[in-house]
Formats: C-alpha cells, structure tokens, sequence
C-alpha cells in the first residue's frame, strides 16, 4: 500500500493510528500541505479533491477520505477492530467520529484559514477566534457524549475504537492552536489513555519521517 499523508494533516494522523492498530504495513508519501503539494497535478490525480489523506491499495485501487479508509481497512484487514461489533455501540462510535470528521476538523483545514486570512482579509487574531470558538464547541460537544454514558478507559469500551482514533488528533489540533480544554475531563482522560498505547505513540506527528519542529 501507498499512503499519501502529511505528519500535521489530523486525518492522516487518524489513518496511521488505524493503521498500527490493524499492524497494516505501507510505504509513506508525503505531501507537504504548506508547500502546496496537494495541489499538484501528480497528486490530483490521484485525488481531485486535493486533501488528504490518499491510499493506493495493493491492487492499484485509490481511496481517500479518511474515515472511508478507516472502515475499509476495518472491513479487509485482521488486527483489532475498530468499530464494535453491537449495532448500537457501533452507531454511537460512528457518530462521535463524525462529530469530529464533518463538523469540527473542517473549520480548522488549512485551505479555510488561508481564506480567511486571505479572501476575507481577517487578521490573525479574528483567524484564532474563528478556531478557538469552533474547536472548543465542538470538543465541548465531544465531552457531553463521553459524559453521558459510563466511564470506560476508551470513547466506548476498554479498547480504542474509531472514535478514540479521531479524538486524538482533534485534541492535538487543540492543543497546537492553544485551545484550552483542561476542563472537560472525560476527553482529557481518554486523551492521556490513548497516549500510552504504543500504537497511538507511534503515529503521534513527533514520530513520523516528515517531522518538522
């Protein structure tokens, strides 16, 4: 497999957790967002859209979208699952990762603050007002779920799921764009729980080939 990705991009951060989990090996293609590699005609090629992340599969087949991956590798490869396999658990899990994939990580995409900073001419400090409102409701929003239900070590048991999988990128972002949510408990503990599994270890930003401080 071919993973087009960049070590910052959320929803290939997400990509690689899934992947360590399913112990899914794969050579990595970066991209680099703020060169403007996904705009290049090699990679919208591969994805018109021209987001990451993109996976080549070993039959030449090209997927994108992040959680559209993750269901795929879900549904092809061994490893642990990442979705339970109760209907109803099952659908909670699905609609906390989509919390975050359709409603949060949006907001934050590069090609929307360079347009707000750009076409609609907001400074830096209305540009982080935009990202700190939109990131801490919907984390918010994150910590209202988690709270309605009974603690466990992860989002929905006492093993990672796909939605641990994009909480964790999320609360990086978080915390990358100064976004204080040292008061919503429940995200905070499952944060610090998946921190110390080595697969979530492994694909932190930090630990990738393309690492730049």
């Amino acid at each position: 497999m071919e993973f087009y990705g960049y070590f910052r991009s959320s929803s290939s951060y997400r990509c690689r957790i899934a992947f360590n989990l399913k112990g899914v090996e794969y050579t990595f293609k970066q991209v680099h967002l703020k060169q403007g590699e996904q705009h290049s005609e090699a990679f919208k090629a591969l994805n018109p859209q021209g987001l990451l992340p993109a996976l080549v599969t070993d039959d030449g087949d090209v997927l994108i979208q992040s959680l559209a991956i993750l269901e795929w590798l879900d549904e092809t490869q061994t490893g642990m699952p990442l979705l339970s396999s109760d209907p109803l658990t099952r659908a909670q899990e699905r609609g906390f990762a989509q919390v975050i994939a359709c409603e949060i990580h949006p907001l934050q995409n590069l090609r929307v603050l360079k347009y707000l900073t750009g076409e609609l001419g907001l400074s830096e400090g209305q540009k982080d007002a935009w990202l700190h409102r939109w990131l801490r409701t919907g984390l918010e929003a994150c910590e209202g779920l988690l709270q309605a239900r009974s603690a466990t070590k992860f989002c929905y048991g006492d093993t990672p799921s796909l939605a641990d999988i994009c909480l964790v990128p999320q609360v990086f972002s978080a915390t990358r764009f100064n976004v204080d949510i040292s008061d919503l408990p429940r995200v905070s503990e499952v944060y610090e729980a998946c921190q110390k599994h080595p697969a979530f270890a492994k694909a932190a930003p930090q630990n990738q080939p393309d690492f730049e401080a």
